[in-house]
């Protein structure tokens, strides 16, 4: 599977580029993400869960940074494991622009699954996953507003920026919309 896309933000470079890399932002824009823990500085360990309809599935994966030119740019590496719903891993690369008074944030991921989720259909599986990006997409440009209002809005309370960079969003995307294409194929 491939996906690129692009979309233009009202946060900032910098402001984006933090809040890609905040694992409690993530959290919140990302449905089902239940846990993000740093094992070293470039690696994570990542809980995933979802559920379609009277089917769950619980994802575990890694992902690994490279090529980190903040607040610009990264790319990442995913493996991700569901058990008898199958796996997912490939790649992603993540690249912010200004653009005006916010940024462009572009991204181009290339990725594999296998297991009962190949068995659902390479056209669902893309349609589950620009479905997931869209509502990541949507979340993350709500949390970004309350975090960072237009001059004159009432400001949210200050949430302290992140020590470090930790995980981009697109691993996340691709193991749910597989995740949400095994439950499909399960329902079926």
């Amino acid at each position: 599977m491939e996906m690129q896309g692009s979309r233009a933000l009202a946060a900032t470079q910098q402001q984006a580029w933090e809040g890609l890399n905040d694992p409690e932002v993530l959290k919140a824009c990302i449905p089902g993400c239940e846990r993000i823990e740093r094992v070293a500085d470039d690696r994570f360990n990542v809980g995933l869960a979802i559920r379609v309809g009277p089917v769950a599935a619980k994802f575990t994966g890694k992902i690994t940074l490279s090529d980190v030119q903040a607040p610009r740019s990264y790319t990442l590496a995913f493996d991700g494991q569901g058990g008898a719903a199958g796996f997912g891993k490939g790649t992603a690369k993540v690249e912010l622009a200004p653009a005006g008074s916010g940024c462009d944030l572009a991204y181009a991921v290339q990725a594999q699954v296998g297991g009962k989720i190949a068995q659902v259909g390479q056209r669902l599986i893309d349609g589950v996953a620009r479905s997931m990006a869209e509502d990541f997409f949507k979340r993350f440009d709500a949390e970004m507003q309350r975090r960072y209002p237009p001059a004159g809005a009432p400001a949210a309370a200050p949430t302290p920026a992140p020590e470090r960079p930790t995980i981009a969003p697109w691993l996340w995307i691709v193991i749910a919309a597989a995740v949400a294409a095994v439950g499909y194929w399960l329902l079926r």
